[in-house]
């Protein structure tokens, strides 16, 4: 059985810093250790000390309000579309399933081709175009055989279920692939460019390297291409140093976040400037070492495991593989106001994907039947939670 409910536990971050040190090295970067406030503007993101939005109360609160579905098979990515109903990925059986909002009814889409499941790799993030509407395209990321791709997909509601997606048109590929580590969070952006968080698929070095897609951050046109004002030419890299990145969210001021897994000692929480290295594998947590920003927050890995993360009433919500946990991130601009509190301790299991529902309600996914769970019966679920 797991745990039962606690309401509002405060966590003690470690403040303690800490270097991780292997084979590779960094790009030569020099100077001093840099801080997590965004040092340079682009779009999408906001300079420093730009914040418009006020501080959030140190102390917040969550009620799950009800279960959305339940019975869902290693669910991994969620997305909106436009109407309220939700979009749910299965990592292992390749498919996408409409969630009715209303009711919780599912209904098979239809299967990703090529997608290639196994070990962490599969079919991951998916993400609804911000011209739906006209376009009805959606967005996923997925392993094959050979690397772990994008590709975007018309959803035609007037087909019959299992066969309402179109053929995939792939955007990008080569994104490196492996049993571990191969990211796969997929989110537009307010400047309507594609986001995606990938993994350094068990080799560190591809993290440092900037002409390699693992270990990144990427923004990218809906096809696929370069952003013109990206930090390096011809390139969709964004930011770079990165293990593991499964979250991506932006602030009320168009600040990006994300959520990056540690190894043995720190998970972060990044805020993300274009063009800058986050320290894999030379740096792990906050090591206040020359050429590499530092996080915002870490946790100590039993405790976090971080995959997706939402904002919502001036908060980054950050879901607990790991941890089992929803933690809350209170921000004023680009600091905390205070430690990071932790919800739902153990009490739905390992907590896969949010994603923000308005301004106080969250979407949010279990992930108990991806093999590293103990299932129970319903699981997997998908919950609406308020917040504040």
């Amino acid at each position: 059985m797991r745990r039962p409910v606690v309401t509002a536990l405060t966590a003690v971050v470690a403040a303690a810093a800490l270097l991780f040190v292997s084979g590779c090295s960094s790009d030569g970067d020099s100077g001093p250790p840099e801080r997590s406030a965004a040092s340079s503007s682009a779009p999408g993101s906001s300079p420093p000390g730009g914040a418009t939005s006020s501080p959030a109360p140190a102390k917040g609160s969550v009620t799950v309000e009800r279960t959305v579905a339940t019975g869902l098979k290693s669910p991994w990515g969620l997305a909106a579309l436009p109407g309220g109903d939700l979009l749910v990925s299965s990592r292992d059986t390749g498919k996408i399933f409409l969630i009715a909002a209303d009711s919780g009814k599912k209904t098979e889409l239809g299967s990703v081709p090529g997608v290639s499941a196994g070990g962490e790799g599969g079919l991951l993030g998916i993400a609804v175009a911000p011209t739906f509407g006209a376009d009805h395209l959606v967005y996923a990321y997925f392993t094959t055989e050979s690397d772990n791709r994008i590709a975007r997909l018309v959803y035609d509601e007037k087909k019959p279920a299992g066969s309402r997606l179109g053929a995939p048109d792939t955007i990008l590929k080569g994104i490196p692939k492996g049993q571990i580590h191969n990211g796969g969070r997929i989110a537009f952006g307010p400047d309507k460019m594609l986001y995606a968080g990938t993994g350094e698929s068990g080799d560190q070095g591809l993290a440092q390297e900037k002409d390699s897609l693992g270990g990144k951050i990427l923004r990218m046109t809906p096809d696929g291409e370069p952003v013109h004002g990206n930090p390096f030419p011809d390139s969709v890299v964004y930011s770079y140093g990165h293990r593991n990145v499964q979250g991506l969210a932006w602030d009320a001021d168009k600040r990006l976040w994300a959520a990056e897994f540690g190894q043995n000692t720190w998970d972060e929480l990044n805020l993300i400037a274009p063009g800058k290295n986050y320290g894999w594998p030379v740096v792990e947590g906050e090591g206040d070492k020359p050429g590499f920003v530092n996080p915002v927050e870490q946790w100590s890995t039993e405790d976090a495991s971080p995959s997706g993360i939402a904002y919502a009433q001036g908060s980054i919500w950050m879901a607990g593989l790991r941890g089992e946990r929803l933690w809350r991130i209170p921000l004023d601009g680009t600091k905390p106001v205070a430690k990071p509190q932790s919800f739902l301790d153990g009490r739905y299991g390992r907590l896969r994907t949010v994603v923000s529902d308005g301004a106080d309600r969250l979407w949010l996914v279990t992930s108990e039947t991806d093999s590293r769970g103990t299932p129970e019966k319903g699981d997997d679920r998908i919950l609406q939670v308020k917040v504040s």
